[in-house]
């Protein structure tokens, strides 16, 4: 069996897939060392033997790769290049693995001149991270991918390398671009639903089950049902984020995407009525009157 690692892995941002990755890293005997910006996250992975470091510089050494799992270009620009970061004590010998979902031309940017760089477009939830379940589309150097191919197939159940910088980015943004879409459009379904006098459970339950649905509509109908948005599987800012990037890309090259410039609107109100740390699905609370009230 292929060794996934040489060496110690570092794991910088423990979100929930960030801490994700670094739980399956661990199971798998590989030795790992964490940073978080609020450090009370790594608490859990340093008691299962985790090192969990004071700042990024301090994440990556000795290690031959970097997971950089941030939450966008800002955070990481400042992990790689700040005052504390991954670059503060010179170059990095091993390989950084951005994958934090940013603008494709940011990644390239923020990368620079640095010669062993990764963009990592990752499909699925937190639990598919833990699991090493994850669905990963890497953009970069052809050399530099298979150097930490076994690594990322110990994190992935696909991976695949699409070419240059930059191209995993782009990937990510147009998957999340019609799961952006796809729950929208369910959400606006069940509303218009529910104001003619449809029963909305019923109403959920039939697009679940039914030939429309997509897995993600199936899923997060679930949410929708309920009406609980906390503990979320992905942030409604982070998708209204993505879908900013994904109508930027579009104009840059002369396209105009209607719906996505829609949902990218709907989700930025949303984020503006303070439901950003929400799940995604509570897009819904931005098409009622009040969107304070359950749904």
């Amino acid at each position: 069996m292929t060794r996934a690692t040489n060496g110690p892995v570092a794991v910088l941002g423990l979100g929930r897939m960030g801490t994700g990755l670094a739980t399956c890293l661990l199971d798998q005997g590989i030795q790992v060392r964490v940073w978080n910006r609020s450090a009370e996250r790594a608490a859990p992975l340093a008691e299962r033997g985790a090192f969990a470091a004071a700042h990024p510089c301090d994440a990556v050494e000795g290690t031959t790769a970097a997971l950089c799992t941030v939450d966008d270009g800002e955070a990481l620009g400042a992990v790689l290049r700040g005052p504390d970061g991954v670059l503060a004590r010179g170059p990095y010998p091993g390989v950084l693995i951005c994958a934090s979902t940013v603008a494709p031309e940011e990644v390239v940017e923020i990368a620079g001149d640095l010669p062993s760089v990764l963009d990592v477009g990752m499909l699925g939830n937190r639990d598919h991270a833990r699991d090493g379940e994850l669905r990963l589309f890497v953009g970069g150097e052809k050399r530099v991918f298979e150097s930490v191919r076994p690594l990322l197939e110990t994190l992935g159940k696909e991976v695949v390398h699409l070419g240059a910088l930059g191209s995993g980015m782009r990937m990510k943004l147009l998957l999340n671009l019609l799961m952006g879409v796809e729950v929208q459009a369910m959400a606006e379904a069940t509303e218009l639903a529910a104001a003619c006098g449809l029963e909305r459970q019923q109403v959920l339950k039939t697009i679940a089950g039914s030939g429309f649905a997509s897995p993600v509509m199936a899923f997060k109908s679930r949410r929708l049902a309920s009406g609980r948005f906390d503990e979320p599987d992905f942030k409604l800012r982070l998708m209204a984020k993505d879908l900013m990037l994904a109508s930027k890309q579009a104009a840059s090259v002369g396209l105009n995407l209607p719906l996505a410039a829609a949902a990218a609107e709907t989700h930025v109100r949303a984020t503006e009525q303070g439901l950003g740390d929400e799940d995604c699905a509570a897009v819904v609370r931005a098409l009622t009157p009040n969107p304070g009230s359950d749904t």
